[in-house]
């Protein structure tokens, strides 16, 4: 599909008052999803966004030792063991809450030495599993979806990217400075994405309304990198109203 031209998509939107709703009405979605699958393959984001409904799955006692996981996104320059390496956080909000086998969770080798072998090995290990059952997705406040930035071609691969000044302030809250966020990361392009057989985008908060509204009702286009949920037929978005605000 050409950039600027807008295509019939299925987008629900499960609009939530809080954070706490919020993730109650996520984690029925991530269940009632994958209900019936013996083995399923869970794409996993990072950030505060889908933070609650990993919280409310870890409450729920599900077991998930079954399941296989892909983490959309890494940071490149992080010492092995940094805090906000996404390894670690992944191993704090996910792995350990649901008591999962470190194993089973995949996420892209920021410390390889050839980072577009890494990429492409990573994208090898997902076709291994069968491909994304479900996959969990937040946006930024620029409209990019895991780490694509704006002007990511919407058939991108799993590949390292340059982030933004923009992204690396608003993540600059997990950090001691902005000197320390990291400028490059490997990320699950576009088109890894869209493969996914369902997405669920979760948004809370003001700031990220407007890149909401672009997505989910401006055009497809790069500049909008999370517009290309457009082009899928089975996505739902988790949105609490401040995020929702500028929706119809």
């Amino acid at each position: 599909m050409r950039a600027g031209s807008l295509q019939h998509s299925s987008i629900r939107v499960i609009r939530r008052a809080d954070a706490a709703t919020l993730g109650q009405a996520g984690a029925d979605l991530v269940l009632e999803t994958l209900a019936g699958r013996p083995a399923p393959v869970i794409g996993v984001a990072t950030g505060s966004s889908p933070s609650p409904l990993y919280r409310e799955l870890a409450a729920g006692g599900t077991d998930f030792s079954s399941a296989t996981w892909f983490a959309l996104d890494e940071y490149v320059g992080l010492a092995p063991g940094h805090a906000q390496s996404y390894v670690e956080v992944l191993r704090r909000e996910i792995i350990e809450p649901l008591g999962l086998d470190p194993a089973t969770m995949h996420v892209p080798d920021p410390h390889a030495e050839k980072l577009d072998e890494a990429g492409a090995r990573y994208e090898q290990r997902i076709a291994a599993a069968g491909g994304i059952d479900l996959q969990i997705l937040g946006i930024g406040r620029n409209g990019h979806l895991a780490f694509n930035e704006p002007g990511a071609a919407l058939d991108s691969r799993t590949r390292l990217e340059t982030l933004t000044e923009d992204t690396r302030r608003a993540n600059q809250r997990f950090f001691d400075s902005l000197e320390d966020v990291p400028t490059h990361c490997l990320t699950q392009g576009l088109g890894t994405i869209l493969e996914a057989r369902q997405l669920l985008l979760i948004a809370r908060g003001r700031e990220k309304a407007e890149a909401l509204a672009r997505a989910l009702t401006g055009p497809v286009t790069p500049e909008c990198p999370a517009s290309v949920l457009q082009l899928h037929g089975n996505v739902t978005v988790l949105a609490d109203d401040a995020a929702a605000s500028l929706l119809a």
